[in-house]
């Protein structure tokens, strides 16, 4: 069976544009509506993606209010929906008052076949991330996973690591890049686990002085030192039958590793000042961003206390190895800091999906955050911008499968005639064609 071709609505009120709008966009079903209210019966029946609509609906063929009435109540109805207007040539101002609305995109008449095929292209992709976003936002509000979004192959298996683990009582040892959400793992890896309803107790071994961190740990009796007024329990004391996470482990000081080695083997503890030792049941889960196995090899860092808090290692990918999470996290922050500001912005132009595509993000995650919330403060139109966020206007990926598959071609074609140096059957008998198929792709792709 052939697959089902996507459900496009078209309100459009003039016979003639109907048809060649179903003639040129033969990829997709077309769905006819002629005026307003045929519009809103077809879009609660169909519930399309896209949606192309003309301005100048009846009675108003030569203005623009039926349209766009008809726009704002598309909108309220399928907020999702990416509606993309129909003007004439010198109808400027309206569509920029659609866009203003809420519209995706517009178009004038006459129309491009090709330019158009391509902004529905990527207003199907838009709404496609959009909705996904909102599915997985649903999904994960009732999981421990939650906060993390991701559609990408690498940290979904990082999420399958973490649920497996989770219920076992091993130390986590979680590896990745400032930003990459190690916190939200370890706190996953506590609510997935038995210890899910005592308490989680973290703490950054990087942001407390060494001369103070032993006391946060470890605790102190009263008259420890000058200052100890009374008994203090520490985190890890504070942490008993809860988890304990201990962030930025490879900051730790060497005499502090060797103290906490000998928590771990003996699980118990003793406050500063003090002289009994007490028995703690805790969950270590430990992280950090440096390169443990470089710094015991430097001897920074104890080789006995790395096998120790590494009984479990995740390595957290960095957000520029997970295809596609940029855009769907870019989503979502956008949709909840623009809720916060009461801003009515309607997503990402174009040129910013391109951008946020092609980024590094060496700051991750959080680089992403704090990108997107300016950006939704800076913005001026409906729309959030490459300019906006202050990154270089990028290449977007296509979207068209056709597109995708001719790049993909071409570069295995390339890839082959580069190996066998311009041998034709060669080249042919690694991409497993014949050499007639061979010579047919090289002619369309421009090969010589």
């Amino acid at each position: 069976m052939s697959e089902a071709k996507t459900k496009i609505l078209v309100v459009e009120d003039d016979p003639g544009l109907q048809k060649q709008l179903k003639w040129s966009l033969d990829d997709y079903e077309i769905v006819i509506a002629g005026d307003h209210d045929a519009a809103i019966a077809q879009l609660r029946r169909v519930e399309p993606a896209v949606v192309l609509l003309d301005l100048g609906l009846p009675p108003d063929v030569d203005g623009a209010t039926e349209g766009l009435a008809a726009l704002q109540q598309i909108l309220s109805l399928a907020p999702l929906t990416k509606v993309i207007v129909v003007t004439g040539n010198l109808d400027r101002t309206n569509a920029v008052k659609a866009i203003s609305l809420g519209a995706y995109d517009f178009f004038q008449k006459p129309f491009e076949p090709d330019m158009l095929k391509l902004m529905i292209a990527r207003a199907q992709y838009v709404q496609a991330l959009e909705v996904e976003n909102r599915q997985l936002a649903a999904r994960q509000s009732a999981t421990a996973l939650q906060g993390l979004l991701t559609t990408s192959d690498p940290m979904l298996k990082v999420c399958r690591t973490v649920e497996k683990v989770a219920p076992a009582n091993a130390t986590v040892l979680l590896l990745g890049e400032f930003g990459t959400g190690k916190e939200v793992l370890a706190r996953g890896v506590h609510e997935l686990s038995p210890r899910a309803g005592k308490r989680f107790v973290a703490i950054n071994c990087a942001a407390i002085p060494d001369t103070l961190l032993e006391s946060e740990l470890f605790g102190y009796e009263k008259g420890a030192f000058t200052g100890a007024a009374k008994q203090t329990v520490g985190k890890i004391e504070y942490a008993n039958e809860g988890t304990l996470f201990l962030d930025e482990i490879g900051d730790l000081p060497m005499p502090l590793q060797a103290k906490l080695l000998r928590f771990l083997q003996e699980r118990v503890i003793e406050r500063l000042g003090g002289r009994g030792e007490i028995p703690v049941d805790v969950r270590v889960v430990c992280a950090t961003h440096r390169d443990l196995a470089g710094m015991i090899r430097a001897g920074s860092f104890r080789e006995d206390l790395y096998y120790r808090l590494s009984e479990i290692t995740v390595d957290i990918p960095p957000l520029r190895e997970r295809p596609g999470d940029a855009v769907l996290l870019a989503q979502a922050f956008l949709e909840r800091y623009a809720r916060e500001m009461g801003r009515n912005l309607k997503g990402f132009t174009a040129d910013a999906l391109g951008a946020l595509e092609a980024h590094p993000w060496p700051g991750n995650v959080r680089e992403m955050e704090n990108l997107i919330k300016r950006a939704t403060i800076m913005a001026d139109g409906s729309q959030i911008t490459a300019a906006d966020l202050g990154l270089e206007t990028g290449h977007p990926l296509p979207f068209n499968l056709r597109q995708v598959r001719d790049n993909a071609e071409r570069e295995a074609v390339s890839r082959a005639l580069a190996q066998v140096n311009g041998n034709i059957l060669n080249a042919a008998e690694l991409l497993g064609v014949s050499r007639p198929t061979l010579y047919d792709l090289m002619s369309r792709f421009g090969m010589r």
